[in-house]
């Protein structure tokens, strides 16, 4: 007789753990209250779908910030290849862009989406729009799901709910709560992959995007993190890839003071600028210093970078000393921006934090305290950096939860 598998969560991890689960014969029913499968999903890489990394193990783990070693069994058993030809068979091809980020080749990030729907279909997996409400534990083992709707008996249950991420997408903290009543270990939540907010700065420069710079990220006075690429300034600070891959390594707000330094030319080493501030100098030598910078920066940014270098604006470029050139040349490269702390998790990409590791065993997703019971993808306390090592978790922890599942008792 079949076993009955209810997975909770139609996200990645939860349509991999139910994909996984019914290959082995498993009769599984898919709980997912959104009207869609995979809504989340199909918003991420902003709707391209960046679903993996071409990376090998080690590289992958190395992107996990975050009880990296946890994932070292499923990453071995499911890795990014695994991933890539997964999809390649129901139908996706694919494509490998800069970082080794991996996109369908269409683009679309609905192709990821309806690939594992129609995969889903033909295992007969039944797919209920429900909301699980709690789980049935008697006796140290998973008896159903109670939900809005009905009652869903199983003889295992996987948890694949999910963050507290973006909770238009469904994402609303519903899958720590049960957890948490089953008797597991919730860490703090907070969002991972966030924009930030400083103290002004990127109101004033609202709009500005800034591509190829340098940042540096410093905790109190030591430098924790350092990248280049495309940042944003918004109303309430600091946005873009750049940032959100730095937010990542800014883990204690409250403890610790954050402040980033841009390098607004990376290419050019401080040698080379201060010969291009000459050249800039010496023609308009005539101008108040305020109107020298156009041939060098954006027009929005030139009001901050006067402010930061303490030079009058007025001043004649011609009367400006050696010494303050550095001290320009120093705001160029170094420019400064306060961190006040991050924005709502609910803003996050991803969530930082989550079902404590220690409770689940990392070959087969299974809980330590609860027969029966798996947990799949986000609502585990593991987060990776951007690039597509975030979803590379869904399908690793998803293929091990749903193969365990279906393959006890």
């Amino acid at each position: 007789m079949s076993k009955e598998i209810v997975i909770i969560g139609g996200g990645a991890a939860g349509m991999m753990a139910a994909i996984s689960a019914a290959e082995r014969g498993a009769l599984v029913t898919l709980l997912e209250p959104n009207e869609r499968l995979g809504k989340k999903l199909n918003i991420t890489g902003k709707g391209r779908c960046n679903l993996t990394n071409n990376a090998g193990p080690e590289e992958l783990l190395a992107n996990i910030p975050c009880n990296g070693k946890f994932l070292y069994s499923s990453f071995s058993r499911f890795n990014a290849q695994d991933t890539m030809a997964f999809f390649e068979d129901l139908g996706v091809p694919l494509k490998t862009e800069r970082g080794n980020r991996v996109f369908p080749v269409s683009d679309r990030a609905f192709d990821v989406s309806a690939a594992l729907e129609r995969r889903l279909k033909k295992l007969r997996v039944r797919v209920v729009r429900d909301r699980a409400r709690s789980l049935e534990i008697e006796d140290g083992a998973v008896r159903g799901v109670a939900g809005e709707r009905e009652r869903y008996p199983a003889e295992a249950i996987v948890l694949a709910t999910g963050g507290v991420s973006y909770p238009a997408t469904g994402s609303t903290g519903e899958g720590h709560r049960m957890a948490a009543e089953a008797g597991h270990t919730v860490t703090p939540l907070r969002g991972s992959l966030v924009p930030l907010r400083d103290f002004g700065v990127g109101r004033s420069l609202q709009g500005l995007s800034l591509r190829n710079v340098g940042l540096t990220v410093f905790e109190n006075s030591k430098k924790i993190y350092t990248d280049f690429g495309e940042l944003v300034f918004t109303h309430f600070g600091l946005s873009g890839p750049l940032i959100l891959s730095a937010s990542a390594h800014m883990r204690r707000f409250g403890e610790r003071a954050y402040h980033l330094e841009i390098d607004l030319k990376p290419a050019l080493d401080e040698a080379s600028l201060d010969r291009r501030l000459l050249s800039d100098f010496e023609k308009y030598s005539n101008q108040d210093f305020c109107n020298a910078l156009y041939d060098l920066l954006p027009k929005k940014l030139i009001p901050e970078i006067v402010r930061a270098s303490e030079i009058d604006p007025r001043e004649k470029v011609r009367s400006i000393t050696r010494e303050q050139r550095r001290g320009l040349l120093r705001v160029l490269k170094h420019f400064p921006v306060v961190i006040a702390g991050p924005c709502p998790v609910t803003e996050a990409i991803v969530t930082s934090g989550g079902v404590k590791v220690r409770e689940i065993d990392p070959a087969t997703m299974a809980s330590k305290l609860i027969r029966g019971l798996y947990f799949a993808g986000e609502i585990i306390d593991v987060d990776a950096y951007t690039g597509g090592f975030n979803l590379q978790i869904a399908w690793s922890t998803g293929r091990a939860a749903g193969i365990s599942a279906a393959g006890e008792g």
